[in-house]
């Protein structure tokens, strides 16, 4: 009996781990609804660059390819391919950059030192970016 208790205990937990393995690579469902407000203007994306320069290059590389950590945190994803982890449309990018990747925070939030509009402008230079 105690062996069934067990087995049970332990499939439970690995399906808690692989629930949210999913949940995570799939983004932030309600943060992709929200449509992104500033056009993609050269403006909009020229202010987008400077924001990235000052506050994003030191982690994800000057050419957002991504950087390589070190032994305290995890190497920056390259933010010029297909892959997101914690979602591509531009609500769920402003998501992360305002509110950081929780638990662990390898991403940390922005939302107190940058405005939301220049957020808007660093996801429309993030989106210029992207490898053709």
């Amino acid at each position: 009996m105690r062996q069934f208790f067990l087995k049970m205990l332990v499939g439970g937990i690995l399906l808690a781990i692989v629930t949210g393995i999913v949940v995570m690579a799939q983004g932030n469902p309600e943060a992709a609804k929200v449509k992104n407000p500033v056009e993609a203007t050269a403006e909009s994306i020229a202010a987008g660059k400077a924001i990235y320069t000052r506050y994003c290059a030191v982690c994800h590389g000057i050419n957002a390819k991504g950087g390589s950590g070190s032994d305290i945190s995890p190497p920056a994803p390259d933010l010029t391919d297909d892959e997101w982890k914690h979602g591509s449309t531009d609500g769920e990018i402003f998501d992360v950059i305002k509110n950081g990747v929780k638990p662990d925070l390898s991403m940390e939030p922005w939302g107190d030192r940058i405005k939301e509009p220049d957020i808007w402008n660093l996801v429309n230079y993030i989106r210029s970016l992207k490898k053709k």
